[in-house]
C-alpha cells in the first residue's frame, strides 16, 4: 500500500515495542526516518535485532516517562525536527481503586499524565517550527470501558485523550493535527498476555472476538499518519474489524 506524507522525521515513543517495530518497519518501506525511543538496554536490542535489514535508516534515543529530563534530552537529539509522533509509551499498573497505595497512584499519574503533557507541549512546539504536524496516540478500549482493575489506566488514557485532542484543537489552524486510537484486542505485548490470561484464539471463531495482529495494527497507525487521513482531527477512533474495512478499502481503490 503507498500513502502519501508531507514530511519525513516521524518520532515513535516505545519504539521497543513489538507494535512499535512493526510501525517502524512500515515506516522505513515508505520512505519515512522513524526516531523510536527505548528505557534500558533490553529495549535497545531489540530495536537493533528487529531493525537488523534496515541499519541507518532509523535511529534511537533513551526516553522514560518517569524521568523528566530524558524528554528535553529526546528532543535536543530531534533538533527540532519532527512531523510525527506515535505515543505507544505506557506504564502498566492495574488494581482496584478502594485499595490502592496512595503514592503508587500519584506516581503512576505523574508519569502517565503530567510527563506526557510535557512531552506533547515539546512535540507541539517542535512541529509548529514546519507549520505541519501529526500526532498519534495508542489509547485503549478501556478508556471507554474498563475492566475491574483498570479504573487508574483507564482514567490515565482518558486524560491524555483529552491532552492531545485539545492540543490539535489549539494548533490546527497552524498545520498541527491529532487523533487517539484505541485499540480492541491486539496480539502483542499487554494485549497478547490479556488474550492468553483468557485463552482466547485469534481467529475469534469461538468468542465472537475480532483480533488484530500487531501489523495490522501497524498499518491503521500508518494510515492515520499519511495525507489520506488529515480530515481525521481532535477525535478518538476505536481500532478493530471497522478499522479493517476502511484499510482494505483503500487498498483496492475506495477512497
Amino acid at each position: 500500500m503507498k500513502l502519501s506524507f508531507s514530511g519525513r522525521r516521524a518520532l515513535i515513543l516505545g519504539g521497543s515495542s513489538e507494535l512499535g517495530l512493526a510501525l517502524a518497519e512500515l515506516m522505513i518501506r515508505q520512505g519515512l526516518f522513524p526516531f523510536l525511543t527505548y528505557r534500558n538496554k533490553k529495549g535497545l536490542k531489540r530495536i537493533a535485532d528487529g531493525l537488523e535489514k534496515f541499519e541507518g535508516s532509523y535511529s534511537t534515543a533513551y526516553f522514560d516517562l518517569g524521568i523528566p529530563d530524558s524528554a528535553v534530552s529526546l528532543f535536543e537529539d530531534l533538533n527540532q525536527d519532527l512531523y510525527y509522533m506515535v505515543d505507544l509509551a505506557q506504564g502498566d499498573f492495574e488494581g482496584l481503586v478502594g485499595s490502592a497505595d496512595s503514592r503508587d497512584v500519584e506516581r503512576y499519574f505523574s508519569e502517565n499524565i503530567s510527563a506526557r503533557a510535557r512531552v506533547i507541549k515539546m512535540a507541539g512546539r517542535a512541529m509548529l517550527r514546519k507549520r505541519k504536524g501529526r500526532l498519534i496516540f495508542i489509547s485503549s478500549a478501556a478508556a471507554g470501558k474498563p475492566n475491574s482493575g483498570q479504573g487508574f489506566y483507564a482514567a490515565s488514557k482518558l486524560a491524555a485523550e483529552a491532552l492531545y485532542r485539545n492540543l490539535s484543537l489549539e494548533l490546527e489552524s497552524r498545520g498541527i493535527t491529532a487523533v487517539s486510537l484505541r485499540p480492541g484486542y491486539v496480539d502483542s505485548g499487554r494485549g497478547r498476555r490479556y488474550l492468553k490470561n483468557r485463552r482466547v484464539r485469534l481467529s475469534g471463531e469461538e468468542t465472537g472476538l475480532k483480533v488484530l495482529a500487531a501489523k495490522e495494527a501497524a498499518e491503521l497507525i500508518l494510515f492515520f499518519l499519511s495525507e489520506r487521513s488529515v480530515t481525521f482531527n481532535a477525535i478518538e477512533i476505536s481500532m478493530g474489524e471497522s478499522l479493517k474495512e476502511i484499510l482494505s478499502d483503500y487498498q483496492y481503490g475506495c477512497f
